[in-house]
């Protein structure tokens, strides 16, 4: 026979037995009800204590929480938490005020210890981790928030750069004059007394700088930037660049008055551009001796020169003739120096356009197709092998000549035809329509185009300075990758430094010029080359994920701020949690700095933190040196 099922055996219990079991469960459930009214009555129980006071980013559960269903986005910016204490930064003092001007990688006293042959002293050498200044470099007593442009380019306050030094210097040459609280630059120049604009004038008979054929130029030795600085309203960007060396302040006189401009040299290392970058150089007696060490400064202007590009000469010894003697030289000299240039601008292939005047011109050949085969007349210099012309962070120069890409017949333009300007802007750059740039195609050109101009709107949504014309004239963007960041700001009254950091998976340095954008390479486990206080506003995106581990994150800020002047301003992009570390430095490092989120949404991992310099100085030299005066 069949067992009962267990249903069967449960539904033939007695009802007695149901009736015991019912009165249990009344005492049990008015035992609890008790216990919850002698909870009530005494406070939260030590369990919910324990909770209250443990390390938790979750709110304490008291007696009178109420819980809620959430259904709302989370990693919201403004409920992100601080990192534990341990994890932050003790507050990073103002350096002292003698390090106002100070520039790690061409420190004076340390490249006293460097080889002073071919000037190598003066290139970059930067301090060793243990020497890192782990302090804020302060503004001058007395520092003001720079002219806006065009007003800059006239006008410098005193303050802002103490230096008498050129006004005297170059006194007769019309560089710089001393007027009250302020430098005037009448736009003079050593080979142009009558002023750059009518300079520039002279070098448009010569060349066609109105079709937009010109549009990125490189000023070797530069003095206060003149030339660059009257280029720019001809819609034509100058990259100038000088060493620090006697000429006290000529780069920093160049940035403050909002002209593109970094220190350098022509010494042993290659420019920090890419190849075929500029469209014009110019050397205005900028005392670089080209003719000498086989020609190695002219294989290197030859380098960054486009396909068809003008190299501009003027000064000696250009019309040696008739200024031999001011020049305090011999006739034999000068003509000597002349034919040697001569005779190396030949040797790579250069055509000599015109020389009138104290003006010379010469022109790249478009591609090198007559150049190989003329190599049977000059030996020197032989085609460079295997070396990546792009390459130029730390890259010794080589007395080899930079070979142009192929081409099919001796029409072609080596590397491909650039559209002129403004087109040039937007149309995809021959770098990446050719292929020659690592997985980048013409789709994700245009793409990453139309990102920015979006990316660069919401920005402006956040930060008024931004979005008011003429407020910011100088700005850096940290991590360029294609340059969206400075086209979308293109009909703004800014220049941009465009940043392709030498550690970035692809190199697109060479894609920002054929654009017609500027830039250089650059480690941010390193300083810059450039002064304190040279941009308005910075842009990091994605910056500090890139160097992970490669360096500390609060020397890069340290960095950043030094090169941020006083009131500027800082838009940084990364992950959340990147940010919420960056915060809590420049947090310490007196910032006022927000996290907001993606344009987007709040379901982005990926935060904007904004980021303002307060102002403040280095203290009166009457005053207490430990002290630094602030204004709020």
């Amino acid at each position: 026979m069949a067992s009962p099922s267990p249903l069967q055996h449960f539904s033939l219990k007695p009802k007695r037995a149901n009736l015991y079991y019912m009165t249990l469960v009344a005492v049990l459930c008015t035992l609890c009800y008790l216990v919850g009214i002698w909870q009530h009555s005494t406070g939260t129980t030590a369990i919910t204590a324990d909770i209250s006071t443990s390390d938790s980013s979750c709110p304490p559960i008291t007696r009178n929480t109420t819980i809620h269903l959430d259904f709302e986005a989370h990693h919201r910016a403004e409920d992100l938490p601080l990192p534990p204490a341990a994890a932050r930064v003790s507050h990073l003092p103002p350096c002292d005020a003698k390090l106002s001007e100070y520039t790690p990688c061409q420190d004076v006293t340390r490249s006293l210890k460097f080889d002073r042959e071919r000037l190598v002293y003066r290139e970059r050498h930067c301090p060793e981790k243990g020497e890192l200044l782990k302090c804020r470099i302060p503004a001058p007593h007395g520092y003001k928030v720079p002219f806006q442009w065009p007003e800059s380019r006239d006008s410098v306050w005193y303050a802002n750069v103490p230096h008498k030094e050129l006004t005297v210097e170059k006194k007769k040459q019309n560089w710089v004059q001393y007027e009250g609280d302020r430098f005037r630059f009448p736009g003079g120049g050593t080979m142009f007394p009558r002023g750059a604009d009518a300079y520039i004038d002279e070098i448009g008979k010569l060349i066609n700088l109105r079709d937009g054929s010109v549009r990125t130029a490189i000023d070797t030795g530069c003095g206060v930037a003149s030339w660059g600085a009257y280029l720019l309203s001809r819609d034509i960007l100058p990259m100038s660049f000088a060493p620090r060396d006697t000429h006290e302040a000529q780069v920093q006189f160049a940035l403050e008055r909002g002209v593109p401009a970094l220190i350098g040299i022509l010494a042993s290392q290659r420019l920090p551009y890419p190849s075929r970058a500029f469209d014009m150089a110019h050397c205005s007696r900028c005392l670089i001796p080209w003719g000498q060490y086989d020609g190695l400064y002219l294989i290197e202007v030859d380098r960054v020169l486009r396909p068809g590009g003008y190299w501009i000469l003027s000064g000696p010894p250009i019309n040696w003739e008739k200024h031999w003697k001011g020049w305090d030289r011999t006739a034999e000299d000068l003509k000597a120096e002349q034919t040697m240039i001569e005779n190396v601008a030949k040797s790579l292939c250069w055509k000599k356009l015109k020389q009138k005047d104290d003006l010379a011109v010469w022109q790249k050949p478009t591609n090198h197709v007559h150049c190989k085969v003329n190599r049977k007349v000059f030996k020197k210099p032989s085609f460079c092998q295997a070396e990546d012309p792009d390459k130029a962070w730390y890259t010794t120069m080589e007395d080899c000549l930079t070979p142009l890409p192929g081409v099919n017949n001796i029409k072609e333009i080596a590397g491909g035809e650039l559209a002129k300007w403004p087109e040039r802007l937007t149309s995809v750059p021959p770098r990446i329509s050719s292929g020659s740039v690592t997985g980048i195609t013409a789709e994700m050109f245009r793409d990453n185009t139309e990102l920015w101009k979006k990316r660069v709107a919401y920005y402006k949504t956040l930060d008024y300075q931004l979005a008011e014309p003429g407020r910011y004239r100088n700005l850096l963007d940290m991590n360029a990758y294609l340059g969206g960041f400075a086209a979308a700001l293109v009909q703004d009254p800014v220049w941009v430094m465009n940043i392709v950091p030498v550690e970035a998976e692809v190199n697109t340095l060479g894609v920002i010029y054929e654009r017609g954008l500027i830039g250089t390479y650059q480690n941010w486990c390193e300083a810059m080359s450039t002064y304190p206080r040279t941009y308005d506003f910075i842009h990091s995106d994605s910056v500090f994920s890139l160097y992970k581990d490669r360096c500390e994150v609060e020397d890069i800020l340290l960095e950043m701020d030094r090169i941020l002047r006083p009131e500027g301003s800082i838009i940084f992009r990364d992950d959340v949690d990147v940010l919420v570390k960056v915060k809590s430095i420049m947090d310490a490092m007196q910032y006022d700095a927000t996290i907001v989120d993606h344009e987007n949404g709040p379901r982005h991992r990926e935060k904007i933190l904004l980021a303002a310099k307060q102002y403040w100085t280095a203290p009166a030299p009457s005053q207490d040196q430990g002290e630094s005066q602030t204004d709020s």
